[in-house]
């Protein structure tokens, strides 16, 4: 129950799952240049027989206004980690929007013992300033 409560969203993918927590950033926000800036929690858990290894990422970003911005890159925050299984990986990054709604979603690309490499979902997550009915 804790788990969820501190990571209301998840998503699980070929025994890998993904959860996420995310925080709106008030004092790294610029509401009358309409910037909007969250961290986000990501907690990545290998429940496989084997090790896996994170090399890329793809995100979908979206604001309220209907813009989508994609962005992918390989690793995390600078790593290419390898999850032993029974283990967690978490990071944490950040993302601005120039609207005080939105959302995010994508999925990982990871390796397991034995190519091929396979997609792992991260579950979509909204962006929203706390006084902002979700």
């Amino acid at each position: 129950m804790l788990m969820e409560s501190f990571f209301p969203f998840a998503e699980t993918t070929d025994g890998v799952t993904v959860r996420v927590s995310v925080t709106f950033l008030p004092e790294q926000s610029d509401i009358d240049s309409k910037r909007w800036f969250w961290a986000y929690h990501v907690r990545i858990e290998n429940h496989r027989d084997t090790a896996v290894q994170l090399l890329t990422r793809h995100w979908r970003i979206n604001d309220e206004r209907g813009g989508l911005q994609m962005v992918d890159g390989d690793g995390v925050v600078g790593e290419q980690p390898i999850i032993q299984p029974g283990k967690a990986h978490d990071y944490v990054s950040g993302c601005p929007l120039n609207t005080q709604r939105g959302s995010m979603e994508g999925h990982f690309v990871m390796v397991g013992s034995t190519p091929p490499a396979f997609e792992v979902r991260i579950p979509r997550f909204v962006l929203a300033e706390p006084t902002v009915e979700q």
